[in-house]
Parts: structure tokens; sequence; C-alpha cells
């Protein structure tokens, strides 16, 4: 059966694109007009903020510069909506503190947006190392919130291109209720062993695009939770991690269904697992339909396909099976539709039968 999805709205990329190659039709905002010094030690967080709101305000479209240099920023929100498109061109690094920040959710965070780029090949340093001792809540119930490298927050129209994103202290990126989203050429990094630094996170999301991307991190690729909707994945890239899950599902009552979501043309090296779909035990009842599997390669991956439906990290959970979400025999029978695409060895072939 033929899948079709939405496509990110052309003129909307066109023109980011005609932003960052004639800077001259935008005015641009660069941060050291603002006072920043990109000598790695300045903190910086003021002078951005004051871009942002010049840019944000003024009339047209206008582009955020970080120039070559290493800047030093704290938490940081940026807040719209905006009077114009905004092209937020990383040409140097941003760079985390040096410290856990316990107790923060966010390191950069967009907010109420509609219409924007980041790009220009540049670096996000989270600095996470600071703080991956303290992600300890699976056995500590006392555990603190520890910072997104970059949140998207009700935004829509947007393309993350030609970044890399380098040691989270949590999660890389994480998208709620957003729509429309592109990610191209993404670079994502951290250590195997670095807990819950996961590549992209989405919930109550729809339209997101992520292609010609390479992902390696201590927890998911890419990891998608409730109402996300019309997921489209190619060409990416995975590994150390734990593969792409949907979910962990079923925590709540009356969660939005996960539906659409498309993987194809992608490749998992030494990944836990391949493609995973995980819920809670014992769990709400929930939905999750439409899903396809296509063309992947998997190489020294445990599980290349599994369905999770008692999903317990801490080990603490109740033996309760959790509540089926949907049919699991229309997933199961997507997913064997598509086993003939995944190459693989013997042992794995083995192991993708009795993951299913």
């Amino acid at each position: 059966m033929e899948r079709r999805f939405a496509i990110p709205a052309l003129s909307l990329l066109m023109l980011m694109s005609a932003l960052t190659s004639n800077q001259a039709q935008a005015r641009v905002f660069d941060i050291n007009d603002f006072g920043a010094v990109g000598d790695g030690k300045t903190d910086n967080s003021k002078a951005l903020s004051d871009a942002w709101n010049g840019a944000c305000h003024s009339e047209g479209n206008s582009v955020i510069l970080i120039p070559s240099g290493t800047y030093l920023l704290g938490p940081l929100r940026l807040i719209g909506p905006c009077n114009g498109r905004i092209a937020f061109q990383i040409k140097g690094s941003l760079k985390a503190f040096d410290s856990p920040q316990l107790g923060i959710d966010h390191w950069i965070t967009f907010r109420y947006i509609d219409g924007l780029l980041i790009t220009g090949g540049g670096l996000l340093d989270g600095q996470g190392s600071a703080s991956w001792q303290h992600n300890d809540c699976q056995k500590n119930k006392d555990c603190q919130e520890l910072p997104v490298t970059m949140r998207f927050d009700f935004v829509s129209n947007a393309w993350i291109h030609h970044v890399t994103s380098l040691n989270s202290k949590n999660f890389h990126f994480n998208l709620f209720s957003c729509q429309n989203i592109t990610f191209e050429q993404v670079n994502i990094t951290a250590p195997g062993e670095s807990p819950n630094t996961d590549g992209i996170h989405m919930a109550l999301s729809t339209n997101i695009f992520i292609q010609d991307s390479a992902i390696a991190t201590g927890d998911d690729c890419i990891s998608l939770g409730p109402g996300s909707e019309n997921i489209h994945i190619t060409g990416i890239a995975c590994g150390p991690g734990h593969g792409i899950s949907i979910g962990s599902l079923g925590g709540s009552p009356n969660e939005r269904p996960v539906t659409k979501v498309f993987l194809r043309n992608s490749n998992f090296t030494g990944t836990m697992n391949a493609m995973r779909i995980k819920t809670k035990a014992p769990s709400y009842q929930g939905v999750v339909s439409d899903i396809t599997f296509q063309d992947i390669i998997v190489e020294h991956v445990d599980n290349p396909i599994i369905i999770d439906q008692q999903y317990c990290p801490s080990k603490k959970c109740s033996p309760q099976v959790s509540v089926p979400f949907g049919n699991m025999h229309d997933i199961l029978h997507i997913l064997e539709d598509h086993l003939h695409a995944i190459h693989q060895t013997g042992e794995q072939k083995e192991k993708i039968q009795g993951s299913i």
C-alpha cells in the first residue's frame, strides 16, 4: 500500500534558504553588536536575548547571526510570536555552562514561533558530562530535571538544517505541540553510556520530517510520544543508542494516538534495538496504528524489531500486563511485510522472529 505524507511548505524552505544565502534581503542581528564575546568564557545570555527581541519585533524577515567563536550561554527562552520569519544562523559554537543545572528543563527554548530556520553548520555544545551522574530518576524519587539542549514548544513551519548537537545534558531536541518541522543534515552525538540523551523526542506533534542525519546517543536516536502523527523518517544513521522508539505509552489516561509513522532507508549499527514499540505495565488503553518500517539495514543490533508491552526500566513495576494498544495483529502484519527489507545475519533473523 502506498503511503502519502504531507511535505513541508516549499515556499518556507525556499525563503529560509534565501535568508541565509543573501542576507541583504533580511535585517541581520549579529550578537556581537549586542555585546557578545566569543571567548568561551563570557556569559552571552543577555546579548542573545537582546538580539532575539530585536529580530522578533522587527518588521519583515530577520537573521540572528552567531559568528565564528565560542559563545558561552546560560538557559534562555526565545519567545514569539514574531513579526516575521527568523533565521537563526550558527556559524560558531554555542556552549552551555559546565555545571549540572539541576531543576532546569531547558538550555535553549523556542516557543510560539511560526517560521524558523536554524542552520549555519555550527555547534551546540551541551557540556552534558557535568549532569549525567545526576540522571538517576529510575532509583531516586527526588531527582531533579535536567536541561534539554533545544526545546521547541508550539512551533510551526521550522527547518533545522546543517547543525551539530554535542553531549546534551538530557534530550538533544524536544518537540511539544509542533507542526511542520523538518530536521535535515543534523548531526547528534553523545557517548553510548550517557543516560537519557535521546536525539530527537516529540509528543503532540504532526507532520515531522527527519532525514539524512546521523544520531549517536546513550538512549533513543528518535522517540515518539503520545500524539505523534504523520512522522516521516528517512536516511538516518543510528548508533550507538537504543534505536528508534514509539513510546513509552500508556502512562496516562486518554493519550492521543500515535499514527502514520513511516521509517525507511535507514541504518542501525551497534544499537540495543532498531525499531521498538513500548508500553508501560500496567497501562491505560491507547492506540498505535499505521506504522511502516521499510528498507532497513541492521548490524550488531540486539533486537532489530521489538514490541514490548511490559516496559519497565526501573525493574520495580507491577507484573500486570499492559493493555493492548489498538489491534496489535495489524501492527505485526505491517512489520512482517517488511522483514524482507532488513539485511541481517542468521542470528539476527532469529531475534527478529522472537521479538514479534
